[in-house]
């Protein structure tokens, strides 16, 4: 089992028992990256207490071999979009999308994340038009946020 499995097996009931949603876990060299989040947004207080937990939970089980650095936070205003419960959770937001060289399409989209099913996603572009796409041919994606408010493309002046 790779080592982000140990880590998401490990922390999961840690995040449950916090009343927290565990949104991703990450290992790349020498830092382990825990993201959580909460309907509504997540506290700081929240964060350093499940940091805590997280810290004593993997020192304890001795899941990472040699030095590591841990890392709790939200998944930020512009989060990575992994998984089907992750695209669900952006409907109705702007999302960038790079897609894989067999794509039938650009291999970079901006658009709205107009639907999410089981084998792919639905992303409708500033002309309006709706491409499907299937995970497999997603090679990344994240949320956009933009400060104010965008105007309207038919808005009269």
């Amino acid at each position: 089992m790779a080592i982000v499995d140990r880590v998401r097996e490990l922390v999961a009931p840690l995040a449950e028992a916090a009343s927290v949603d565990l949104y991703d876990v990450e290992h790349n060299g020498g830092v382990v990256r825990v993201l959580v989040d909460a309907d509504g947004g997540i506290g700081l207080d929240a964060i350093a207490r499940l940091s805590r937990s997280v810290s004593r939970a993997l020192d304890e089980h001795d899941l990472i071999p040699g030095r590591y650095t841990l890392e709790v936070s939200s998944p930020g205003l512009e989060r990575p979009l992994r998984t089907p419960e992750h695209f669900r959770r952006a409907a109705g937001s702007e999302v960038k999308v790079k897609t894989l060289a067999g794509f039938d399409g650009p291999r970079r989209l901006t658009g709205i994340l107009e639907g999410v099913a089981d084998d792919g996603v639905d992303l409708r572009s500033i002309d309006g038009e709706v491409c499907r796409i299937a995970y497999e041919q997603l090679a990344s994606a994240r949320t956009v946020f933009e400060w104010g408010s965008r105007p309207h493309r038919n808005q009269s002046r």
